[in-house]
């Protein structure tokens, strides 16, 4: 395929919007899934839906230590009550007569014929009475049955990343296991010769492999299982061989550099050789160039090779589609909104992603200040950031002007 054919408009270039909605529109579930225990279950995506079979609670029960009582029996100036019996959580009262009073603990069921516990603070106990002083409303400190979940209800949605709530949630309607997506199983390799593996000593020209690391992790974090191909020489048919093992391994293929223009550039040929180029130049700043494609039925992704640029073009790209392809509907990014700590005098034509931090807000509005440098390979700006401000194309900023904030703690799950 052409380069006309994969971007529309002369500049050769799509929209962040245009490009992202290509990929989604692209992306397709894996459905495989598999049954796990709770305890395995952290950061899986759930395949089907959890279905309680119990209310929860499951009967109505004490919201405080205190006393069950009749509403009936609490007329009058200071009434008081004999302590007919004890009910701790884990055990069962019986039915409560008139003129008397129930002790009760913090989750312990409400005994029948009592409709209000009075915490433990508004009385005055006295060998085996209790004098109450201050009367509450009926039905007071009693949590009802059901009152959280109602047996047949959907207590989690399937496509949810189960978190640490999640896996207590479907504890507390007796699920002991889950079924969920199966891993997806994403290749990456890292095109360059001047790649290095941390440990090796440095040849003329030579740098370390970090793209190789930074991917892996933000795959990981996304609960992704990395078939690691490591480093492809730069030439066409290395290329195409990783790409044809990859394609063969995996769910999805990531590639790290060689998306460019240059002669040793590949990974662009070695796509339309193998399958089809569907996108391959964005109008933002870092991450023009980013590929995607197929290779056979397998997907495939090039980020640039350059640090920030492989990092932001994976979480503003690669994450969403693989989100998608993991059967998850939260896709879009979490924007904070915010003003701007600094002037940004100069516009330009592509949509910009600034590595930023959120700073402490004033006058309940969080101000952003901004890395220093917009170089696409100072990587140490990535690890200062705490997030991505945006920048719209064609757009001036004063200090104090409004801003999106992408904060890392969203792209990175």
């Amino acid at each position: 395929m052409t380069e006309s054919a994969c971007t529309p408009g002369a500049s050769g270039l799509r929209s962040y919007d245009e490009a992202l909605a290509l990929l989604l529109g692209h992306a397709r579930p894996v459905l495989r899934h598999e049954h796990v225990a709770l305890h395995d279950a952290l950061g899986r995506v759930l395949a089907a839906p959890v279905v309680s079979r119990i209310d929860v609670p499951g009967w109505d029960n004490s919201a405080m230590d205190g006393y069950a009582v009749r509403s009936a029996d609490l007329a009058g100036d200071g009434p008081r009550l004999r302590v007919a019996q004890r009910i701790a959580a884990g055990t069962a009262g019986a039915g409560l007569e008139a003129g008397t009073a129930a002790r009760i603990f913090t989750g312990a069921p409400v005994p029948p014929g009592a409709d209000t516990v009075v915490i433990q603070e508004a009385c005055e106990r006295d060998g085996d009475f209790v004098s109450i002083r201050q009367v509450p409303k009926v039905g007071a400190n009693i949590r009802r049955a059901g009152e959280d979940i109602r047996a047949g209800a959907d207590v989690i949605a399937a496509g949810t990343r189960l978190g640490p709530a999640h896996l207590g949630l479907a504890a507390s309607v007796g699920v002991a296991e889950l079924a969920v997506r199966e891993r997806l199983r994403v290749a990456l390799f890292c095109s360059g010769d001047e790649l290095v593996m941390p440990g090796q000593p440095l040849g003329p020209g030579q740098i370390y492999n970090s793209n190789q690391f930074t991917a892996a992790a933000l795959l990981r974090a996304l609960g992704c299982e990395v078939v690691n191909l490591g480093i492809v020489e730069d030439s066409l048919d290395a290329t195409c061989e990783a790409l044809s093992r990859g394609a063969a391994a995996a769910d999805l293929v990531l590639a790290t550099g060689g998306v460019s223009v240059g002669e040793e550039d590949h990974v662009k040929p070695a796509v339309e050789r193998l399958g089809s180029l569907d996108l391959w130049k964005i109008a933002i700043r870092p991450g023009k160039p980013l590929a995607f494609g197929r290779i056979g039925d397998t997907p495939f992704i090039g980020t640039p090779g350059n640090p920030v640029s492989l990092f932001v073009t994976f979480v503003l790209f690669a994450r969403p589609f693989i989100l998608r392809m993991q059967g998850r509907g939260d896709v879009d990014p979490v924007v904070v909104p915010a003003v701007s700590d600094f002037d940004w005098p100069k516009p330009d034509k592509r949509r910009e992603y600034v590595r930023a931090r959120l700073e402490a807000a004033e006058g309940g509005v969080a101000r952003v200040k901004i890395h220093p440098s917009r170089s696409s390979a100072v990587l140490s700006s990535v690890a200062w950031a705490s997030g991505l401000a945006v920048i719209p194309e064609g757009r001036v900023l004063e200090r104090g002007d409004p801003i999106d904030f992408l904060p890392f703690s969203e792209l990175l799950a």
